[in-house]
């Protein structure tokens, strides 16, 4: 067996895991999810899994897989069979750590619920729920197929069966008040075992909310409303004990994502299934990875060219070091300036350090981390920009 990979600056590898299909395509969302309305071969879609697994493994041969994410689309709608049959050829091809993370996203109806304790059988010991929201008639307007009463009840189920689980919320929606999300944001929170996921709703291109707001048939919040929902999702789930520990995610010490830290730390994580991204490290350097979007068309080409990739480019050190300041920076725990070092060959500007420093955007922590502060994070991507250029 190769030796696995690890020194002070690896933060682990992962593999992600793209399942394609969803019930119906919320009004919001910009990921790559198709409706069917016949059944899914699901025994075409599993070989030809293991075949893409097979040949990233020959790219990235023995790395120890710490977490698999199992995303979508909606995996939950897969057999439980089908995601055993995965995570099967997964560790054919590569060792997994005695303590391996396998998330997978589910919708919180009654029918997905049902089969919560299979899919815990089949392997997965962490489940992400899509709630979005508390309110059934917010709930409608984001296309979602649940109640508030089968959200609540199918996160129970899964706090009982799952070793871990997390659920997510879209704040920011239209005609939404700071008063009313506190009150949202607190119920959920009586519901929280260790994690949740708070996104600020933003309007994608091509998704049904942007033509909703090119025809001004969606009422937004405001920036300063923007801002003061911000400042109560920090002070709400600080005070219950779920700190932020990136941008849009908040847990109790310990209990973060493990999967995601492989992104948000740069490291190294195999794509797999239509429209999955990876980053390996090859013998020539970090590559970055995409696969085809379209399911059949994934098929297609996986069965005839022995993978589905469509996009597999060698990363320069100038392009690593942005990637690394993007994903990195979402982090309170902020970066190491050695690695950018590491990766790129050059430092920092102390100079633009210093200047964000000055303007209470940016901190260093007493281990010389630097990390952007509570003023800065609503204005990362600008940060991230100063920092890069």
């Amino acid at each position: 067996m190769a030796a696995t990979i690890r020194n002070a600056f690896d933060p682990g590898f992962g593999v992600y895991v793209h399942w394609p299909f969803c019930l119906s395509k919320c009004p919001y969302c910009d990921f790559n999810s198709h409706v069917r309305k016949g059944e899914v071969d699901e025994d075409r879609f599993v070989d030809a899994f293991r075949t893409e697994i097979a040949h990233r493994a020959a790219l990235a041969p023995g790395r120890e897989v710490r977490s698999v994410f199992f995303g979508g689309g909606t995996p939950s709608l897969m057999l439980p069979s089908t995601l055993e049959a995965i995570l099967r050829a997964i560790a054919d091809y590569w060792p997994m750590a005695a303590d391996v993370e396998v998330t997978l996203e589910a919708n919180p109806t009654s029918v997905e619920a049902s089969r919560f304790r299979s899919f815990k059988a089949a392997g997965v010991n962490r489940a992400s729920l899509g709630v979005q929201a508390l309110n059934d008639i917010e709930l409608r307007a984001l296309g979602r197929q649940h109640s508030v009463a089968e959200a609540l009840a199918a996160l129970d189920v899964a706090n009982k069966i799952f070793e871990r689980t997390s659920f997510d919320l879209i704040y920011a929606r239209p005609q939404q008040t700071p008063a009313a999300w506190r009150k949202e944001l607190e119920l959920a929170l009586g519901r929280v075992t260790e994690h949740v996921s708070l996104y600020q709703l933003t309007i994608e291109p091509e998704t049904m909310f942007e033509r909703m707001v090119d025809a001004g048939k969606l009422d937004l919040p405001d920036v300063d409303t923007q801002r003061a929902l911000w400042d109560v999702t920090q002070e709400v789930t600080a005070r219950a004990g779920l700190p932020a520990y990136e941008v849009s995610n908040h847990a109790r010490p310990g209990s973060e994502c493990r999967h995601n830290l492989v992104y948000w730390r740069y490291g190294e994580y195999a794509g797999v299934g239509p429209g999955a991204h990876g980053r390996l490290i090859t013998p020539r350097g970090r590559r970055a990875q995409a696969t085809e979007k379209h399911p059949e068309m994934w098929l297609t080409c996986v069965e005839t060219e022995g993978h589905g990739l469509v996009e597999d480019d060698l990363l320069s050190a100038e392009q690593e070091g942005d990637e690394f300041l993007l994903m990195g920076l979402r982090l309170r725990e902020g970066i190491d300036p050695a690695r950018f070092f590491a990766l790129t060959g050059k430092k920092l500007s102390q100079s633009r350090v210093a200047e964000l420093i000055g303007d209470g955007l940016v901190e260093l922590t007493r281990d010389n981390r630097i990390r952007v502060s509570s003023e800065g994070f609503p204005v990362l991507d600008a940060v991230v920009a100063d920092l890069a250029a």
